[in-house]
């Protein structure tokens, strides 16, 4: 095959499309080729379309994946930690709705004697971005150097930025190619992505916090651990220490969807205090990257909460990289509370359609263009299993513009149904979306 510049290149793509479209196994040359031929664009965005059509239908093998990432680390920079005085470690997380937690859990491993090189992404959908909550505070940057990143780790102990361009390009265009062309749920697509950007961003160590529920990408248990399974080997291919935990989100994380709210919320933690949720599921998280890292001893991350350390590593993280951590957060113009329309405990709280319902109020985008509202999102008063008295707020809407209010409204209140109540008295069942409150008896009565 000859590029257009009229270099003779190894293989053609339509061979490599044809062999993985029929079932086969693409030979290692055959996936360096691809990947490096791509990122110069001398393999096209519609025969890469193809071949990543073709993985989807037909999946890859354990030595595919791994050769797979492999070239897509190579395709650009690797970076490199070694001359710090502390291991490295990380966590990344799948996605989920008021996930908050490494805003908490970067400062807390950190003040345990650990150094986090945590390179991180903006939302797209309905789950939320740290680098967009990050960007709530008044004057944080998520634009760092490398050796700005090398500084603040020796100086801080924590980092939490964007990825530079250098790191793993191949990875950031065929990203982008799947969001077009339907191949987004491939398992080795998904995990190679992943891990092609945290084995070159340099961490010794990483622990994969791998959601699974209605506000995951991915809904069951058994394709989250097929996933889990397949980064870890991933990692650990690439000689990076590598854990996974498989973590519940079919309810928000905590009481806050939205970015400015979430930082709020991240700060209480940081301070002793915060939702049991975010707080167990820090603290779990940090114990395994300080294990990973080879840190057995020394101070637990629940101390480091408790004695404010956590929050000294917070405060200088934030005006290390332009913040001010004493500003006050942002706040939306308006606000909108949803009530409960009678006495009952709140059995289920759809994490999806929360997260939805922040992305319509401006906490999240459709496009990786479009801004955000660092004030906007969804806070919740009520969490299942919990009492809701009729008139009392479920949850506040939060936004800059009020004619955002009727799109998320329309999906609270929904379908209806009777139930019995107290003494014969009939009361509505009321759902919205997947909201749903069941009567509590009148006073007096008797259960049945």
């Amino acid at each position: 095959m000859t590029s257009e510049s009229g270099s003779v290149e190894a293989f053609d793509a339509v061979d490599v499309i044809r062999a993985k479209r029929d079932g086969g196994e693409l030979s290692d040359e055959q996936v360096d080729w691809v990947i490096d031929a791509y990122t110069r664009g001398a393999v096209a965005e519609e025969q890469m379309s193809a071949l990543a059509m073709a993985v989807l239908l037909n999946g890859m093998s354990r030595r595919e994946v791994s050769r797979w990432t492999a070239a897509m680390v190579a395709s650009g920079e690797r970076l490199d930690w070694s001359a710090l005085d502390r291991p490295t470690t990380d966590k990344h997380s799948t996605g989920g709705v008021g996930d908050k937690i490494t805003l908490a859990l970067a400062p807390t491993v950190a003040a345990c004697g650990a150094a986090v090189p945590q390179l991180s992404g903006r939302g797209l959908g309905h789950t939320g971005g740290t680098l967009d909550k990050l960007e709530s505070i008044p004057g944080w940057s998520a634009t760092l150097s490398v050796a700005q990143m090398r500084a603040q780790l020796r100086d801080v102990g924590a980092v939490v930025c964007a990825a530079g361009a250098e790191l793993a390009p191949a990875d950031r265009r065929l990203y982008a190619l799947r969001d077009v062309t339907g191949t987004v749920e491939s398992v080795p697509l998904i995990a190679s992505s992943i891990m092609s950007k945290k084995i070159a961003e340099g961490t010794g160590a990483l622990v994969l916090d791998v959601k699974v529920g209605t506000g995951a990408f991915i809904g069951d248990v058994d394709t989250a651990r097929e996933l889990a399974t397949t980064m870890v080997g991933l990692g650990s291919d690439a000689g990076v220490r590598t854990v996974a935990l498989l973590t519940a989100m079919d309810t928000p994380l905590g009481l806050t969807a939205g970015n400015a709210l979430e930082v709020g919320e991240a700060v209480d933690v940081l301070a002793g205090g915060g939702p049991d949720d975010v707080v167990e599921l820090t603290i779990t998280l940090a114990r395994e990257m300080l294990a990973a890292a080879g840190l057995h001893s020394g101070k637990d991350p629940a101390d480091a909460l408790r004695d404010g350390s956590a929050m000294d590593v917070w405060r200088r993280l934030v005006r290390a990289q332009g913040g001010d951590p004493d500003a006050t957060l942002p706040r939306a113009a308006e606000t909108h509370a949803v009530l409960a329309p009678a006495d009952g405990v709140l059995t289920r709280l759809d994490a999806r359609a929360v997260g939805v319902a922040a992305w319509r109020l401006g906490a999240g985008r459709s496009r990786k263009e479009d801004p955000v509202q660092p004030g906007a999102g969804v806070e919740l008063h009520v969490k299942p299993g919990a009492l809701a008295r009729g008139g009392e707020p479920l949850l506040t809407l939060h936004t800059d513009e009020p004619e955002r209010f009727p799109v998320p409204s329309r999906r609270w209140p929904a379908r209806t149904r009777s139930l019995r109540q107290g003494r014969g008295r009939t009361c509505r069942r009321w759902c919205s979306t997947e909201w749903r409150t069941e009567a509590l008896p009148a006073p007096g009565a008797r259960s049945r």
